[in-house]
């Protein structure tokens, strides 16, 4: 295709903790590039996944929820999230359909008009909600500051992702693609690999374990056979928080590496060999090192 008919642009899609924004997100694209989990604040630093609609490429950025930060970890997290939102063509505020206007949303909403970019309202969730309450909370919304367009969709079911994609493309400027066709994100697959793992850690011990707990894949091999060993740390702050991960006689552990090494073969292409490690490193939330590897900022305070 000409570089002359190309369009591609940036869409930033925010909203509080649990709105649904990575599961839109894989939906958007067609493939899994974020961790979906029931826990909040899984996403933390900002995900891109890339998705073609006719001769537009459109970037979407899945940015961590805006909630009201109380530790060093969660502003940098908003603060990242506030930053894709600057730096879209669109920003997508994403609410869940079924929530009310709490404090956490208006104060989403008084912040928005300072982003100087077409702002749109996606309403999530929509078959859980009867259509007069749907119509209400997007009047509601609307009231509070005019967005460009609603929109009402199920990213679970993927009612309504088309016709959002599609409609995207009117306010993404022309210009050659950033990235090869098939490209979905931007994420290399070793950070992609350690996010899954993650997801899977969730998935199991949804209530038992605190947000903070990371993965890093320490080692990527390809073998001379095409496969490739793949060896992981898990990283929790307290000792207990390990014997949990771990599992008696290591079932959890187990469980976990089986559930994550499907996934990432499925996103590698080829069989994976997966071994995982628990280790305790205390305190880490007050490493910059460990910001700079989630791609998050530092916060001084």
């Amino acid at each position: 295709m000409s570089e002359e008919n190309q369009a591609c642009g940036f869409v930033a899609l925010i909203g509080a903790p649990n709105a649904g924004k990575s599961t839109l997100i894989n939906a958007l694209v067609g493939a899994k590039v974020a961790i979906v989990s029931r826990k909040v604040q899984t996403t933390r630093s900002l995900v891109r996944g890339i998705a073609l609609e006719g001769n537009t490429q459109i970037i979407f950025v899945d940015t961590p929820g805006i909630f009201a930060p109380r530790r060093r970890l969660d502003r940098a997290m908003v603060t990242a999230a506030w930053g894709g939102a600057g730096d879209a063509d669109v920003v997508a505020l994403l609410v869940d359909a079924g929530r009310t206007i709490d404090e956490e949303l208006e104060a989403i909403i008084a912040k928005l008009p300072e982003v100087r970019k077409p702002k749109i309202l996606v309403l999530n969730k929509i078959d859980t909600v009867p259509k007069e309450k749907l119509l209400e909370l997007a009047a509601a919304l609307n009231e509070k500051l005019a967005f460009d367009a609603t929109f009402m969709i199920s990213a679970l079911k993927e009612h309504g992702v088309d016709t959002l994609r599609t409609k995207l493309t009117e306010w993404m400027p022309k210009g050659p693609w950033l990235y090869p066709e098939d490209q979905v994100s931007d994420a290399p697959l070793r950070s992609l690999a350690a996010e899954i793992t993650r997801e899977k850690i969730f998935e199991r011990l949804h209530d038992e374990l605190p947000y903070q707990i990371t993965v890093e894949t320490e080692q990527w091999k390809e073998l001379p056979d095409g496969s490739a060993r793949i060896e992981q740390t898990i990283y929790v702050t307290r000792d207990g928080q390990k014997k949990i991960v771990i599992g008696e006689q290591g079932q959890m552990l187990k469980s976990i590496g089986s559930a994550a090494r499907k996934e990432i073969m499925e996103a590698a292409e080829t069989k994976v060999h997966l071994f995982l490690f628990v280790k305790v490193r205390e305190n880490w939330v007050d490493d910059p090192e460990r910001y700079r590897e989630m791609g998050l900022e530092f916060p001084k305070k």
